[in-house]
C-alpha cells in the first residue's frame, strides 16, 4: 500500500459567517485544493460559551460549520497564509496524516 503524507485542515465557522462562501470560492478558484467538504453541526459553542443548537422549534441558521480540506504540506502552508485574514484567529486546526495512493490490485 502507497502512502503520501498531507496536511489536513480544519476551519470552524458559524452558519451565519458571511465568510463561508467567500473561503470556498477562494479554495476552490484560486487555491486548487485536492477537495473541501463542509459539516454542518447540530450543536457547538466557542469561547463565548454560547451554545448553538438546532431544534424542531427554533431553525437556528447560526450552528456551527467545520470546513474541511487536505493537501501536500507546503501547498497548505501558503494556503493558510492566504486564509488568515479570513478566519478569526484560533478557527483553524491542522495536523499531518497520511492518503492511501493505491490499494495494491493494480
Amino acid at each position: 500500500m502507497k502512502t503520501t503524507t498531507v496536511t489536513m485542515v480544519r476551519i470552524y465557522l458559524s452558519e451565519g459567517d458571511a465568510k463561508l462562501d467567500a473561503l470556498l470560492k477562494r479554495l476552490h478558484d484560486w487555491e486548487h485544493v485536492r477537495g473541501v467538504t463542509v459539516f454542518r453541526g447540530i450543536t457547538g459553542f466557542g469561547p463565548s460559551g454560547k451554545i448553538h443548537a438546532a431544534s424542531l422549534v427554533d431553525l437556528s441558521l447560526d450552528l456551527p460549520v467545520v470546513v474541511e480540506f487536505f493537501d501536500e504540506p507546503d501547498k497548505v502552508r501558503l494556503i493558510l497564509e492566504h486564509l488568515a485574514p479570513m478566519v478569526k484567529p484560533r478557527h483553524i486546526v491542522c495536523w499531518d496524516t497520511q492518503v492511501i495512493d493505491a490499494d495494491g490490485r493494480g
